[in-house]
């Protein structure tokens, strides 16, 4: 079976049209730190051990050229995505009183029946996004 392999997720991607606004939350609200950039096309942070792709659709839907030193297929998605960050019960707390001071509005805070903690917020584009303990998936 393929998953005994697998071990972990090493990028997720989510689409946005604004890099600015992206680079803005990402980076400056959560100060996740930038990787690399292409203007009009994407921009990337490193989180741990992961890496968070902030995509523009439109741009990721167009082929490759035939002679591209990088030639990945094209993907893309409409519409709101999520992602979610692991962070752990201090870390929630924190962003609890960070995220509204920033002007980030908490969209849900909650507690799921096995008793981890996540918090939602939306990112610029729209997209949904979570901080939750890690012992959500235990």
């Amino acid at each position: 079976m393929v998953s005994a392999a697998l071990t972990g997720i090493l990028e997720a991607a989510v689409y946005v049209n604004d890099l600015e606004a992206a680079a803005a939350f990402y980076g400056g609200v959560l100060g996740l730190e930038e990787i690399t950039r292409r203007d009009g096309r994407h921009v990337f942070f490193r989180c741990g051990a992961s890496v968070l792709l902030c995509f523009i659709a439109a741009e990721t839907e167009k082929p490759a050229s035939p002679d591209a030193r990088l030639p990945v297929p094209p993907h893309g998605a409409r519409g709101p995505g999520h992602v979610c960050f692991v962070a752990d019960a201090s870390a929630l707390e924190a962003l609890a009183a960070e995220l509204p001071a920033q002007g980030v509005a908490i969209e849900e805070d909650m507690r799921w029946p096995n008793g981890a903690r996540s918090i939602y917020v939306r990112d610029p584009a729209g997209n949904s996004v979570e901080f939750a303990e890690p012992k959500l998936w235990a």
